[in-house]
């Protein structure tokens, strides 16, 4: 048994007391727990290695590192400690995004042998709601509905626009999109890919339940065409989407959206968000 603080990389018998950790924080969690209840915590599997921060022989702090460093439950003393293994790995990561408190000291401690980021967006409310909006005020969009698996490659260009306008770079630079094209793909065959066409079968509106567990889900994604914004769709949109969300996936749905966006803000609140904490992301 451990009985000093330390950290090491967990493997596939350490997942009891890792879910323990990320059952801590069911929302700010959910993409990490969604990862390892599908994959365990075998790093091929899992896509990364987890690590884990002991204090007096306890499991206490986590950190995923994949494509994504992400921070879980961690104390100032396992960012430390997870900064120090980051830095002596170098960085594999495309983003370090977390809670905003721990990213952003991790992000502090690493930036002068990782920096310069690309960017860094500080402040990106979490936002939360377990119940429909009042209907007197929205009323979901009848019009969108899940997308068919027969239907990729009419709402791969959304995605691809909408992961290009919010990141700043196409999902298909670098492997010419395979890993993106096939999370696609299993979010459609997962039932979880959600959209409205208009009369030409184009996407108009668009939007994922990305992460997900028994306690939380998350929305990502939302995207309107631009032709067609400012004419109302994405509040009714995300009504529908949300409705969806509650009835056949989890009784808490999050999501996290950058402060500038003002609009989106905005249309999530209408639709009966409020905001819970904050995640820092950043982004190479």
């Amino acid at each position: 048994m451990l009985t000093q603080t330390t950290s090491r990389v967990l493997d596939p018998g350490d997942l009891d007391a890792a879910l323990a950790v990320l059952g801590r924080e069911p929302v700010a969690n959910a993409f990490v727990t969604a990862r390892v209840q599908v994959a365990g915590l075998d790093p091929w599997r899992l896509g990364g290695e987890m690590w884990g921060w002991y204090e007096d022989g306890m499991l206490t702090s986590l950190c995923y590192a994949g494509a994504n460093l992400v921070p879980i439950c961690a104390t100032p003393r396992a960012v430390r400690a997870f900064a120090d293994r980051a830095r002596r790995a170098g960085r594999r990561c495309s983003s370090i995004v977390g809670p905003a408190e721990a990213t952003t000291q991790l992000w502090r401690l690493l930036e002068p042998s990782w920096g310069p980021a690309r960017e860094v967006r500080r402040h990106q409310p979490l936002m939360v709601t377990d119940r429909m909006p009042d209907p007197a005020l929205i009323t979901p969009d009848p019009h969108v509905r899940r997308i068919l698996k027969d239907e990729i490659e009419t709402i791969m260009p959304a995605c691809v626009a909408m992961f290009t306008e919010e990141v700043g770079i196409s999902p298909l630079a670098g492997d010419g999109g395979l890993l993106y094209q096939a999370r696609v793909a299993e979010l459609v065959g997962y039932g979880r890919s959600f959209a409205r066409l208009d009369q030409d079968g184009k996407v108009v509106f668009k939007a994922e339940i990305g992460a997900a567990t028994a306690q939380a889900c998350q929305i990502q994604g939302v995207w309107v065409a631009p032709e067609y914004r400012g004419q109302g769709l994405a509040a009714p949109g995300m009504a529908a989407v949300l409705r969806y969300a509650l009835a056949d996936v989890a009784p808490v749905v999050s999501l996290y959206v950058n402060d500038f966006n003002t609009a989106a803000r905005r249309t999530y609140r209408r639709v009966g968000f409020q905001e819970v904490g904050a995640f820092t992301s950043i982004l190479f």
